[in-house]
Order: C-alpha cells, then structure tokens, then sequence
C-alpha cells in the first residue's frame, strides 16, 4: 500500500546519504593524507617558529628541549602506535580507491625481511595504506611481522611530522636506521623500501609499468650484511592515480628535477588529480583508481659481513628476475593484457 511505498522510499534514501557520507568521509581521509605529505612538515615548523614569538612560547620551548631529548628515536625502530594504525580513517582511505594487500607466501617470524616496493608512483600510497597502517590488515596476514616503511631521512628532522609518521611504523632509509632494525631489534621486522626512490617518481604516468632498478644495489648489500631475506613487491595500479608531466632527458625541466634530486633527497614533480568536488576537475586529490599491492616469494639471504661486489650482483639478479616473475603472473589478473613488460631502467 502507500505506506510500504513510503517506507521504502525512505530506506532508499537513507542509504543514499549514508553512500554520500562514506564517500565524503573517503575524500577527507585521502585530503589530508595528500596535505600531510605535501606541506605538514614545513607548516608545523612554521607554527613552532611563530609560537616561540608568543606569550605561548614556553610550550614551543618545551617541545623543542623534548625533541633534542628524542632526536635519535627514529633511527631505533621509531614510537609505533597500534591505536594510530588502526585508525577508522585509514579503512576510508583504503576504500577510496580501493587499495588491497595480496599476500601469496607466508613468512618466517624467525626471520628478518627488506620488501623491495615497486613503483615508487607519486605518492607511494599503496606503500603508506598497506604497510603504515592495518587498513589492508597487514597484521593478520602476516602474524608476528613488524612493517617500518622507510622514508626520506629528512621528514623526521620537521617537529609533529617526524611523530606521526614515527606512529605508523615509519623509520628513515638510512643505514643506521635499518641498521638498527635489523641486528639490534631481534627477528620478524620488514622494511619496506621504496626502492626506484625519487627518480623513479619523475617517470610514473598512467599506462606504464617500469621501475628503476638496475643500479640499485644498496638495499642488496644491506639484507647481505644481516641476512635479512629480500622480497619482491608490485602495486598494481600505483602509476594510475596521478597524472604528471614527463620532461624529456636534457629539457631544463628535468635538469632542475635531477638538481632538487641530488642535493635535496627529493623530485618536484608537476602532477594533478581529481578536484575537491569534481572529478572531472584538475586538484590534489588522486583519481580513485584500484592500488593492489602483491607481496612476492621471499628470497633466502645469506649472512655475509663484507659482501664483494660479485656477491652483491648475483643476488640482486636474483631480485630483479623474482620482481618480474611476480609482475607477469599477476599482471592479467590486475586489469593489464598478457602483453604487459615490465620496464626494468
């Protein structure tokens, strides 16, 4: 009768705003994310510097003695928060895209890993939500493994910023660092290490697979060094979110990307996704594109203390073969032709 059909238009709509709310709530967790990443670092070290020239400046004086107190925190293992991981706002970031974890072996808790993540995208944001936080429930499927995702060294010098990514599990890719997470934090641990790193970053565009990985050989030596097993990692997807302009080798464009590489620690790239409000405007948000992250076979390492530069090539080719392997048995599986190659640079 009329008031069923009443009824039932009213549970349409309250399932209609509810889709509505998820969906603004998925932009917001993905906004500041992006915001995070782009200015936190720089304006919270601006708003210290403003408090100092306050009548509030003992707190900013308190801050700055605790943080000379806690300098080397990040570089033995960080300040892990499990309430930070499991956040709700991370699950609505997860769901924006989506972004999934694929798990295909299981790992040793006797065992310390290096995952080697490629590509390095913009953002790195199947990185981040798959490894920072329990979105993809990283926890679950690999029990009594701790992930510390590596990050410029640089991030952890910028007060509140180095502490929230600390909460995630995020350390720098430095040696000492991963040094001390390898030999002096007992066994289970995996770092993740975005290893094109930011050159690779200048050449992410939708439609290509390629990673930058020939000469990159540290990471190798470094699981020698400990006989920490490496494993191979491909984010399907990752190069989709964003749009960037490539400039070609020799444009002064790329000469002034390469001089911010080298002496910086990081790329400027010029990108756009998806408007605040539109999708079909130019913004920050990235374009909601499907991220899904598979973690390869681990690689048995073992323990060399001086590795020679022979031992170090025949493992890294190894690797390399591993990382191709896992891109051509799942790449048709994740929405790419059977033509696909990886581009190794």
């Amino acid at each position: 009768g009329t008031g069923s059909s009443i009824l039932s238009a009213l549970q349409d709509l309250f399932w209609l705003s509810k889709s509505k709310v998820e969906k603004q709530l998925q932009i917001i967790s993905v906004l500041q994310w992006v915001l995070t990443f782009l200015i936190m670092g720089v304006a919270c070290t601006l708003i210290l510097m403003y408090i100092l020239c306050t009548d509030c400046w003992a707190i900013a004086a308190l801050y700055l003695a605790w943080l000379v107190f806690d300098w080397n925190t990040p570089k033995k293992g960080g300040r892990r928060s499990q309430w930070v991981r499991n956040w709700a706002i991370w699950r609505y970031f997860r769901d924006y895209f989506p972004i999934r974890l694929v798990k295909t072996h299981n790992l040793l808790t006797t065992r310390n890993y290096i995952f080697g993540y490629h590509p390095h995208g913009i953002m790195g944001l199947g990185a981040f939500c798959n490894f920072s936080t329990e979105a993809t429930g990283v926890s679950q499927k690999f029990p009594g493994i701790r992930p510390y995702l590596a990050t410029l060294a640089g991030n952890f010098r910028m007060p509140i910023l180095r502490d929230y990514l600390m909460s995630g599990g995020i350390c720098p890719v430095n040696r000492d660092s991963i040094d001390y997470i390898l030999s002096k934090n007992g066994s289970g641990n995996a770092i993740i290490i975005v290893v094109g790193g930011a050159a690779e970053s200048l050449n992410c565009t939708p439609g290509k697979n390629s990673v930058t990985l020939k000469n990159r050989k540290g990471f190798v030596k470094l699981a020698l060094r400990h006989g920490a097993d490496l494993v191979p990692v491909y984010s399907f997807g990752e190069n989709e979110v964003y749009k960037q302009v490539i400039f070609e080798e020799g444009s002064w464009g790329r000469w002034v990307q390469k001089k911010f590489q080298k002496h910086i620690g990081f790329a400027p790239c010029i990108f756009h996704g998806r408007g605040l409000f539109s999708s079909n405007t130019w913004g920050l948000l990235p374009y909601p594109k499907p991220i899904t992250t598979v973690v390869g076979e681990p690689i048995t390492i073992p323990k060399i203390d001086n590795p020679s530069q022979r031992e170090v090539d025949f493992y890294h080719s190894i690797y390399v073969d591993s990382l191709i392997k896992l891109f051509d048995k799942y790449k048709s599986k994740f929405g790419l032709p059977e033509a696909e190659v990886l581009e190794v640079n």
